[in-house]
C-alpha cells in the first residue's frame, strides 16, 4: 500500500474525471492521498475534498508563488481550516527563487507567518523549496526548536541542501523528478543519503509525470496511480525492494500526518 503525500487534486484538469482518478489510485494500491493547499481558495477546496472522500486528507497554506496573498486575514482563515481534523499540515509554504513569481521579501514574510501558525497549532509543515538554499534553511533554523515535524516536499536540490535539511530534522519528499533522465540524475545517488525514517514519496499530480512509465501514458497529466513508478525508482536506487520502500514510506507518512489506518489494511 502507498500514500501520496502531495497531490494537487484541486487542479481543474481533474474536474471531468475526479472519481475515476480516485478509483485508479485505489486500483494501484495508493490508498491514501494528501491534497495540497497552495492558495487560500485552493486550501478551502482541498479541505472540502478531504471532507467528502475518506481516502483524502489536506494541507492548508499559501505557496510562495502567491506569497503576496498572505495577510493577517488569510492566516486567520488558514487557522480556521486547520481546526478541521481532515486538514493535517500547514503549507504548502516556503521559498521559490527559481521563478520569483513573488518578491523574495514577500516570500520570506509569508513563510515566517506560516511557521508561526504551525507553532501555534502544533501541526507539521509541508514545505516548498526551489533554488532557495541556503536562505530557506536559515529561516527555518531560527524557529526549529519550536516546530514539530517538517517535510521538504518535491525535493530537487543538491547534496548540500539535502544534508542541511536533514540536519534540521526534516523529512524529504521524492517525486517523479527522480525518474527524469534530463534533470533528475543527481537524485539517483542522493536518495540513498535519506534515512529510512525520513523518506516519503509523492506525485505532485498533475505535474511531474514519471518519464520511465511503460507503456507511456497518452496524456501528460500525472495522477496518484503513477506513484508506484516513483517507489520503484527509489527502491532501485537504494538497493531495496519495492515492498520495503512502500512499507517504510507509508509508515512514515502515516506517522507524519497522523493518518488513520484504512479499514482494508486493518485485517
Amino acid at each position: 500500500m502507498l500514500i501520496d503525500i502531495g497531490a494537487n487534486l484541486t487542479h481543474d484538469s481533474f474536474d471531468h474525471d475526479f472519481d475515476d482518478v480516485l478509483r485508479r489510485a485505489q486500483e494501484a494500491s495508493v490508498n491514501q492521498m494528501v491534497v495540497t493547499g497552495a492558495s487560500m481558495q485552493g486550501s478551502e477546496q482541498a479541505a472540502e475534498l478531504a471532507n467528502r472522500h475518506e481516502q483524502l486528507f489536506a494541507t492548508a497554506g499559501i505557496h510562495p508563488h502567491h506569497a503576496e496573498e498572505t495577510s493577517r486575514v488569510t492566516i486567520a482563515k488558514l487557522g480556521g481550516l486547520l481546526e478541521n481534523d481532515r486538514v493535517k499540515a500547514v503549507g504548502e509554504t516556503g521559498l521559490d527563487f527559481f521563478r520569483d513569481f513573488s518578491p523574495r521579501t514577500a516570500q520570506i514574510k509569508s513563510f515566517e507567518q506560516h511557521i508561526e501558525l504551525a507553532i501555534e497549532t502544533r501541526l507539521p509543515m509541508f514545505l516548498h523549496e526551489r533554488d532557495a538554499h541556503p536562505t530557506f534553511a536559515e529561516v527555518l533554523s531560527g524557529y526549529r526548536d519550536d516546530l514539530g515535524e517538517l517535510v521538504v516536499h518535491c525535493f530537487t536540490g543538491g547534496k548540500e541542501a539535502l544534508h542541511a535539511y536533514l540536519d534540521l530534522d526534516c523529512h524529504i519528499g521524492i517525486t517523479g523528478w527522480i525518474c527524469d533522465e534530463r534533470r533528475g540524475q543527481h537524485l539517483l545517488t542522493l536518495v540513498k543519503d535519506i534515512p529510512r525514517d525520513r523518506l516519503m514519496i509523492e506525485t505532485d499530480a498533475p505535474y511531474l509525470m514519471p518519464r520511465n512509465i511503460k507503456p507511456k501514458p497518452k496524456t501528460r497529466r500525472n495522477e496518484p496511480q503513477y506513484l508506484r513508478a516513483v517507489c520503484e525508482t527509489v527502491a532501485e536506487c537504494r538497493g531495496s525492494t519495492i515492498d520495503e520502500v512502500a512499507s517504510q514510506t507509508t509508515n512514515n507518512a502515516r506517522r507524519f500526518f497522523n493518518l488513520p489506518v484504512p479499514p482494508d489494511e486493518q485485517n
